[in-house]
């Protein structure tokens, strides 16, 4: 009999079987019909995302967007998770006129459109077993001798714990620079944030961060508040977050008068892989307004292009601004650093 089962419940015998299909198969001579009526033949490897994956002999391996799918029959065991989170373990994939269809040696053929196919052989986080790992580690480093002696070195660190249910993020970045023996840049921003996923695209969660710049005369500012947060779009085309919420800000400055402040905090992240399926444009916005004094805020924003270089390592071009309205006179309140970075992600 054939199983049904919800992600939060899933079989053992569900993720072992998604974990071994991930791994790899036989090949096997499974067939698509694209809506133009072209037909490719190969090993259909994976649903995710909106794309059908499938090696071919002829031309390697193929993406074909799902919405141009017209049918797809395919001959290996597959886990299928539909787009209301409901697993299925079926004997092979099978599409006709646009339509997923769910066999059954003891009842009628289930039919679902095949926009409900949301991934095939889900990774076991996605069944409701541990959390996904992602992070990635980079710096950028410039030694100049001559005239001038300078020696630069930017570093980040990021890592992000997903599950069906929440996700934790810490992210560590920072600048050391000297000219001329003489050190002209020396700050760090460290970010704590937990994530807990209501229905639908809807999260709550609390995040806390500490900031030090020696030379904008900021001993250490740190912040903590809860938010809440919304995912409008989750697509490696193009995936968009966005938080408000509150916060409590303490602010100790090295000649400055210190202060503490309630204000809003909000938050805006997007990637998008538009420009080639390996490489990554992403922005990451914050702010701060001081509810105490209207004219006082803080806002940071990092745009950048990401992209792979050798196995797990990646370059980037970024661009970070930093605006702070109520730093010292004698202080630039924005601060742009243009860079270049190499780093590793997983």
């Amino acid at each position: 009999m054939k199983r049904i089962i919800h992600s939060l419940r899933v079989a053992p015998a569900a993720v072992a079987l998604a974990s071994g299909l991930l791994a790899g198969s036989a090949l096997a001579a499974d067939e698509i019909i694209l809506k133009n009526g072209s037909r490719i033949l190969g090993t259909v490897t994976g649903v995710r995302d909106g794309v059908v994956t499938v090696d071919t002999e002829f031309a390697g391996t193929l993406k074909v967007q799902q919405d141009q799918v017209e049918s797809l029959t395919s001959s290996e065991p597959i886990v299928l998770k539909l787009a209301d989170g409901t697993v299925v373990e079926e004997p092979a994939l099978r599409i006709e006129d646009e339509t997923l269809l769910l066999a059954s040696a003891e009842a009628p053929v289930a039919t679902y459109p095949l926009t409900e196919l949301a991934v095939s052989n889900p990774q076991p986080w996605e069944l409701g077993y541990g959390y996904r790992w992602k992070g990635q580690v980079s710096m950028a480093l410039e030694l100049q001798r001559g005239n001038s002696d300078t020696d630069e070195l930017d570093y980040s660190v990021e890592s992000v714990w997903r599950s069906l249910q929440d996700r934790y993020t810490v992210r560590l970045d920072g600048e050391n620079d000297e000219a001329n023996d003489v050190k002209n840049a020396e700050n760090w921003t460290a970010l704590g944030k937990y994530d807990r996923f209501i229905e639908g695209p809807l999260y709550w969660g609390v995040n806390a961060s500490a900031e030090h710049d020696k030379f904008a005369d900021l001993d250490l500012r740190y912040y903590v508040g809860p938010y809440i947060g919304r995912q409008f779009h989750e697509r490696p085309l193009l995936t968009l977050s966005a938080e408000v919420g509150g916060v409590y800000v303490n602010e100790d400055y090295i000649v400055a008068e210190d202060q503490d402040y309630m204000g809003m905090n909000w938050s805006v992240d997007a990637t998008s892989n538009y420009i080639s399926d390996e490489s990554q444009l992403y922005l990451k916005h914050t702010g701060i307004w001081n509810l105490d004094q209207a004219e006082d805020v803080i806002l940071n924003l990092t745009m950048g292009l990401a992209f792979p270089l050798l196995f797990n390592i990646e370059g980037a071009a970024e661009i970070l601004l930093e605006y702070d309205s109520g730093l010292p006179p004698e202080v630039d309140k924005l601060d742009q650093t243009y860079r270049f970075r190499v780093g590793y992600s997983w």
